[in-house]
This record gives C-alpha cells, sequence and structure tokens, in this order.
C-alpha cells in the first residue's frame, strides 16, 4: 500500500512537470489512455453479452475518474499539490462518515473542517480557483469511491477499471481536440505521458488489489490517509514545492480526522475500496 501511495504521488508529480509542455487536460489523457493501453492487455474484459446495468455502472464511474483527474490537474497547475490532494481527500472523508449518527466522527468532520479552515490564514494568497478545483475532484472522487464498488461486483479483477479507462479516454478526446492541446509528435510528451499512467494508475491499483487480499480494510484506510503527506513530500523531492507552517498544520488536521474516522468504523471482513 505504501509503494501504492509514492507511486500515485510520485505520477503526479510528473504530471505536474509535463504543464511546461502540455495542458493538464492533455496530460489527464494522455494518463488514461495509457492505463487503458496497458491495462487492455494484461486485464481485457469480456465485453459480449453484458447488460445494458453494467455498462451504465462501469461509463459512470469511467467519466468520474476522467472528470476527477482533469479537475486534479487544473488544480496542481494552481496552488502546491499538498494542499491539492489535503483539499481532495475531503471526499473520501465525507464518503466514510456519509450516514453516521456517532457523535464521534461529526468531532471528526470538524478536525477536517478546522484544517480547511487554517487555509484561511495562509500568508500569501492561495488561488481560490485552484482551491475550488480541489474540492470538485474532491466530490468527484467521492462519487468515484461510490461508483467503484458496483462496478466491481459486475466486472471481475481490475477489467472494470480497464473499460473506464477507455471510456475516460474516449470522453476526454473531444475537448483535447477542441481546445486544440492534442500532444505534438514530441516522444519525451509521450513517454512521460505513458509513465504518468503506469505511476498513477496501473502500478496503484494492481498493488492495492494484492494487498487488499492480505490486510485488512481497515489497516488500508488508515495507510492511504497518508496520502496528503506522502504528496507533499514527493512534490517537495521532485518539484521543490514548500509548504508553510498554516498549510502543514491543515493537511494534519485533515490526515488525523480521515485516521480517526477510519479507527471508529465498525469492523468489516472483507470490503476495501481502490485508492484513486
Amino acid at each position: 500500500v505504501v509503494v501504492a501511495i509514492v507511486s500515485v504521488q510520485v505520477g503526479s508529480s510528473v504530471a505536474k512537470d509535463l504543464f511546461e509542455h502540455a495542458a493538464p487536460v492533455a496530460v489527464s489523457w494522455l494518463r488514461l489512455v495509457s492505463a487503458a493501453v496497458i491495462l487492455g492487455v494484461v486485464a481485457r474484459p469480456r465485453v459480449r453479452g453484458r447488460a445494458a446495468s453494467e455498462w451504465v455502472w462501469v461509463i459512470a464511474y469511467g467519466l468520474a475518474m476522467a472528470l476527477m483527474n482533469v479537475s486534479f490537474y487544473l488544480a496542481i497547475e494552481r496552488i502546491p499539490i499538498g494542499m491539492s490532494v489535503t483539499l481532495e481527500f475531503l471526499g473520501p472523508l465525507g464518503v466514510a462518515v456519509a450516514g453516521s449518527r456517532r457523535a464521534r466522527d461529526l468531532l471528526w468532520v470538524a478536525l477536517a473542517a478546522a484544517g480547511v479552515a487554517l487555509l484561511g490564514f495562509t500568508p500569501g494568497d492561495l488561488d481560490p480557483i485552484g482551491v475550488a478545483l480541489a474540492l470538485t475532484a474532491g466530490a468527484l472522487w467521492a462519487g468515484y469511491i461510490l461508483l467503484a464498488g458496483p462496478t466491481g461486483r459486475r466486472w471481475s479483477g481490475v477489467t472494470g477499471v480497464t473499460v473506464a479507462c477507455w471510456t475516460g479516454a474516449l470522453a476526454l478526446t473531444p475537448a483535447v481536440l477542441w481546445l486544440g492541446v492534442l500532444p505534438g509528435a514530441e516522444p519525451v510528451v509521450w513517454a512521460q505521458g505513458f509513465a504518468i499512467g503506469l505511476l498513477a494508475s496501473v502500478v496503484p491499483y494492481g498493488l492495492e488489489m494484492v494487498a487488499l487480499r492480505s490486510i485488512l480494510p481497515s489497516v488500508f484506510g488508515i495507510l492511504m490517509s497518508l496520502e496528503p503527506a506522502a504528496a507533499a513530500l514527493a512534490a517537495l523531492v521532485m518539484l521543490g514545492e514548500e509548504l508553510r507552517v498554516v498549510e502543514v498544520a491543515a493537511m494534519a488536521c485533515v490526515i488525523v480526522a480521515s485516521i480517526g474516522v477510519v479507527r471508529s468504523r465498525p469492523p468489516v471482513p472483507d470490503a476495501g475500496n481502490l485508492g484513486a
């Protein structure tokens, strides 16, 4: 799980580095196309004889994935990756406490909200559009999580992810063409896009699926709560992005709240959600 987390966040830093040569929407498209090609080889789905409801779920899942990726990449173009992931993580946190009637869970939500409120005291300007895009990515991540279960029950293994990646890539293609941001014939751009798809999608999906066969979902959830910190560390090492004290405190609030919510859940014997 830790390797999967590191892989995703290194992929995010590689993606931001690529923004100098390709627009965020184009980078999102490259990620989905490369992941779709790789997964199409290693996890080929059965497409014949499928019910309409199976296609509805996987297409909705793919669209949520594509829009989440675009929103997140547009966000990290404007604000640090660590802050983007912290704000985005409010989506999974919201899913975790949705419908809960326990006062303790509401306290964790309040802690996460306090962390976000701290960002208002950040010295300098924190781009409001970037913040809004990161929160949008979080809402889409929540939808992605809710769609993952029904999709996984209808499509075996990671074949649903394969179809979702193809769906997302096809859905983004008209936007890429209309905006005129289709990557040119530069091999470096395509190679870097391929690396992003491998690091941010293929490797983590595979590792998380293996891990979930061996560890409790509660342990998985706690480890996934470290995503914002991993994102900030990867961005610091690879891009030189530094976070101020207030931003680190906000991140800590969200991480602690996430761990608290996971630890307070009733035990579930054999369930779990793949990270986005």
